[in-house]
């Protein structure tokens, strides 16, 4: 008879008491630490906006929230369509979060659009590419609808016009954003009829294994620190890889080239108090170094994540302009 026991279980990776990794794979997730990080605030509605939840893959169970704005009688203008993702470190977040439910309900007023906020799985119990696998099928079930003519549902019937669909992404839904512009840009990804009219990618979430001197030295009121981050790429990146995995790294050393890949126009939104501050203008700066249509917006003075978690601010006010403006100018 053998003396060896089993050793039991141990945490291997902690962030922040929301998310335990054990060493056996086990995940345990505590909501009421969540909600110690973030406490409940009271997001008013915006009146007339309506929204409802719809299943977008059915064998996964994985839904979205679909929103409009309020239409006069006999209106029929054909509206933009605007995909969202929240963010979370590829780990956190749903669309159920009250700020971005907020969020969203704005930009189908003040954006006067149709929003589509999707959730996507999320690791480390699902991880990457799987929620860029699920933001891809996002745009297919799109596609669906548009190709579906009267059977689309109801509301896309009445009002999306399925030539200006623009795709927009907070912290790790920015960096979904790039990929899926990757994807359809490089022809790995079909949407047609769907157009792709442009990209939002706001505060977007990128890594690397060599520190940004943002990252190294934090701007004063950085809440996102290099360590958080870290841990996030821990836990939703492929076991063993580093903060250099073309998810992470668009311009790492195994990243394929983005020179052939077409862009439509992208807005990239900039935080000054952010540690993602420097490693998002420098991908600006490349995207832009190969030609391709970039509009890099600074908001000095503002941290990560800024628009979702006070979408009642001036900041917020300012950023939903910026925002209304980059989706008409392809009108």
């Amino acid at each position: 008879m053998s003396g060896h026991t089993t050793p039991a279980p141990h945490v291997v990776e902690d962030y922040r008491g929301v998310i335990r990794l054990l060493s056996d794979g086990t995940v345990i997730r505590s909501d009421d630490a969540a909600a110690a990080l973030q406490p409940p605030e009271h997001f008013p509605d915006v009146p007339g906006v309506q929204w409802k939840d719809l299943v977008y893959d059915a064998t996964r169970g994985l839904k979205l929230r679909m929103y409009r704005p309020p239409t006069a009688p006999g209106d029929a203008e054909r509206l933009p369509v605007l995909v969202c993702f929240h963010g979370g470190g590829y780990c956190l977040g749903t669309f159920e979060k009250p700020s971005f439910h907020c969020c969203c309900q704005r930009l189908a007023w003040e954006l006067r659009a149709v929003v589509l906020s999707a959730d996507y799985r999320l690791g480390p119990e699902h991880r990457l590419p799987a929620a860029i696998d699920d933001g891809a099928a996002v745009l297919s079930w799109l596609r669906g609808q548009a190709v579906s003519g009267p059977a689309a549902d109801s509301w896309l019937a009445e009002s999306a016009d399925f030539a200006r669909v623009f795709v927009a992404g907070e912290s790790a839904g920015g960096n979904m954003a790039h990929h899926l512009a990757v994807q359809i840009g490089s022809g790995q990804l079909t949407v047609e009829p769907v157009r792709v009219a442009g990209y939002m990618m706001l505060t977007p979430y990128f890594g690397g294994v060599e520190r940004a001197a943002s990252e190294a030295e934090p701007p004063a009121g950085a809440f996102f620190t290099s360590e958080m981050s870290d841990k996030l790429w821990r836990l939703s990146l492929p076991e063993g890889a580093t903060r250099d995995h073309p998810v992470a790294n668009p311009f790492g050393p195994d990243s394929p080239s983005l020179a052939p890949v077409a862009f439509p126009p992208v807005l990239v939104v900039v935080a000054g108090r952010d540690i993602l501050h420097d490693r998002t203008v420098q991908y600006a700066a490349r995207l832009k170094e190969m030609d391709k249509p970039v509009k890099l917006t600074v908001f000095e003075d503002e941290k990560h994540l800024f628009l979702s978690l006070q979408p009642w601010s001036e900041a917020a006010n300012e950023l939903i302009g910026v925002m209304n403006r980059f989706t008409r100018e392809d009108e």
